[in-house]
């Protein structure tokens, strides 16, 4: 294990244990076996640390999601399977970074106020794999979009979702009912997401039944 690593670990379980406030760089060091020098030498200050763990969880979930992406389309999923799946290996890899913690609304209140660029930097990133998602399933998959939206559009009320779920759990807990609520509004949405209707030149011709002809009466010449 490198020295960084050694760091980082030791920085998420004091963040944890004590919240942000109430760390401090010396009880980071002492946590990594390291001089408070030596972790200077990293780590400029708990801010700059801090971020540091907060960019090192939104990297883990961006990697559990496109794992769990790939599963789901390997399984053969729909689309709410998908993006249900996906979303939900995303949002618990979050959680369980801090699970157990006392101090998860000031931690996540301390991530907005600290690293707001990294949450608007890793939100765009969220977005814009969700966004070549929908659109690689739409076309592999041949569906069509409720209200005809656009990948971008689909992937804008994906997320929104998301949120609304977000609102109904402060700092996501329980998480389990969080990430059953959240499961279930993704896959609401997608279920408007239908088969295209086969154009009507790639239709097979209907064959017509053959109609019988009656005979008809000789109208010239002799009697009937």
């Amino acid at each position: 294990m490198g020295s960084k690593t050694r760091i980082l670990d030791a920085t998420m379980l004091v963040f944890r244990r004590h919240g942000f406030r109430r760390s401090s760089i010396e009880q980071v060091a002492e946590a990594a076996g390291l001089t408070r020098q030596a972790l200077y030498h990293h780590f400029e200050s708990k801010e700059a640390l801090f971020r540091a763990v907060i960019e090192r969880v939104h990297e883990s979930a961006i990697a559990a999601e496109e794992i769990a992406v790939a599963a789901a389309e390997t399984a053969g999923g729909n689309l709410g399977d998908i993006l249900a799946t996906g979303m939900t290996a995303r949002m618990s890899t979050m959680i369980a970074s801090l699970d157990g913690s006392p101090h998860l609304e000031e931690l996540y209140s301390e991530h907005l106020v600290h690293a707001r660029d990294l949450y608007q930097t890793y939100a765009a990133r969220y977005a814009e794999r969700m966004v070549a998602t929908i659109a690689r399933t739409v076309r592999k998959q041949q569906l069509a979009l409720p209200q005809s939206l656009s990948p971008i559009e689909f992937a804008r009320l994906v997320e929104m979702s998301v949120y609304a779920a977000k609102s109904q759990y402060p700092a996501m807990q329980p998480s389990d009912a969080f990430l059953k609520d959240m499961a279930i509004m993704v896959r609401t949405l997608c279920a408007g997401a239908i088969p295209k209707s086969v154009p009507k030149s790639a239709k097979p011709p209907v064959k017509k039944a053959a109609i019988k002809q009656k005979p008809t009466r000789r109208t010239t010449g002799g009697p009937p």
